[in-house]
């Protein structure tokens, strides 16, 4: 492949929309990640948005993720979670999880390139951080 030819320390898909061949993701394991607008492993494929609100949840997101031959299911490396509002539209929502993309997908290069967060040999993910998130997101909220 033609990327091949640059031996990347990582390769980032953002809207990649094709399968890529086991081989090739094989080659690239834990330096191949994708960003997924949804919190994986719910709605993985196309149509996540839809999905949500069709099903009526109340927190939807965006993963960055590993890729693996299997399609939107490799270790998960970072999420963020919106609520789900009353009246959302797949476009409203769409809109919402789309500026957490722009926040997380850089988050997770950033811990990669400064090798802060790896693929572990349980294919997990590890991330050296100093302070973890404490608090809980409840849509939509409590009285």
């Amino acid at each position: 492949a033609e990327i091949d030819r640059h031996q990347p320390d990582l390769v980032l898909l953002a809207g990649f929309m094709r399968i890529l061949t086991p081989a090739f993701v094989a080659r690239y394991r834990g330096r191949l990640i994708n960003i997924h607008p949804s919190l994986l492993p719910a709605y993985p494929g196309l149509h996540t948005h839809e999905r949500a609100l069709h099903d009526g949840v109340k927190i939807h997101g965006c993963t960055v993720h590993f890729v693996t031959p299997d399609l939107d299911h490799g270790p998960i490396i970072i999420q963020a979670a919106v609520p789900v509002l009353q009246g959302d539209t797949p476009e409203t929502l769409a809109a919402r999880v789309l500026h957490e993309e722009h926040r997380i997908y850089p988050q997770a290069v950033n811990w990669l390139c400064r090798d802060q967060a790896r693929l572990n040999q349980h294919d997990r993910v590890s991330i050296d951080r100093l302070e973890q998130i404490g608090s809980t997101l409840i849509s939509p909220g409590l009285d």
